[in-house]
């Protein structure tokens, strides 16, 4: 019932204000256990997506959405149940996504739509990263369920990582034929089948989505673009210090203060 309520009230509101453009609606079933593995861009995706399908789709969100105290801790929680999303315990890497295969498995065994990024954070420049294949694949072959490849387009735009007030503008959805891998049935534990499954995802995603692909982990360029720019601030610092050293001593007077200086109008001996 909260879902059906938040459903309307936001994905109206989301509907009417950024008229956001699909494709494919067709793929998704109408009933029945699938899986949507998107591209993720943007805070908002895991918002613009369920507002354009009738069913309801469960995503994870971290555990911090659900506990935080006080008013607005107690309506953000509101909120994120609200929209379908399930609370997950991020504090330890391993554990985070255990518990969010078994959340995956239990919404495709009781017949719902799961969605799932496989990129496993947001894009740091809006091109697509490697897939993550501990999560998609296993829920895939555990439940049999079909993979449903999505690809959110120019949500990046709407509300980029640290801006608060949404950009205006309409983001597309497209979605792809559902994929079939019960050819691997049985076979989860295998990281070979774990890893091809995940690639032919990511590939259609990338058809969809016509982003740049790049063949790394989103987590590895995370960090690879905070040390550049760490180390972009502390060049930036020593260059600032030297320069104002620099000017230091071109303010100094002539003969006054520096090594072998004599009195004004001596004579070295």
């Amino acid at each position: 019932m909260l879902y059906g309520a938040m459903k309307v009230s936001i994905g109206g509101s989301l509907k009417l204000a950024f008229r956001p453009w699909v494709e494919g609606l067709e793929h998704v079933p109408a009933e029945g256990p699938a899986i949507l593995a998107s591209n993720h861009l943007s805070f908002s995706d895991s918002f613009f997506l369920p507002a354009v399908l009738d069913r309801k789709v469960t995503f994870v969100a971290k555990a911090e959405y659900f506990t935080t105290p006080g008013i607005k801790g107690r309506l953000t929680a509101a909120f994120f149940k609200g929209v379908g999303q399930l609370p997950v315990d991020r504090s330890g890497a391993r554990g985070a996504a255990e518990a969010a295969i078994r959340s995956g498995v239990e919404v495709l065994e009781g017949g719902g739509l799961f969605g799932i990024y496989p990129e496993g954070t947001r894009s740091p420049d809006g091109r697509l990263y490697r897939g993550k294949p501990g999560g998609l694949a296993r829920i895939a072959l555990a439940t049999g369920a079909p993979v449903i490849p999505v690809a959110m387009i120019d949500t990046e735009k709407i509300q980029p990582p640290g801006k608060v007030v949404p950009k205006l503008m309409r983001p597309g959805i497209r979605i792809g034929k559902p994929l079939d891998f019960s050819r691997y049935q049985g076979m989860e534990g295998d990281r070979f089948i774990q890893r091809s499954l995940t690639d032919e995802v990511m590939y259609e995603i990338m058809k969809l989505s016509g982003q740049e692909y790049v063949d790394m982990y989103a987590t590895a360029a995370k960090r690879q673009i905070a040390e550049a720019a760490k180390r972009e601030a502390e060049e930036e610092k020593a260059a600032k210090a030297a320069a104002k050293e620099a000017a230091r001593h071109a303010d100094r007077p002539a003969g006054k203060g520096g090594p072998g200086d004599t009195e004004q109008g001596g004579h070295a001996a």
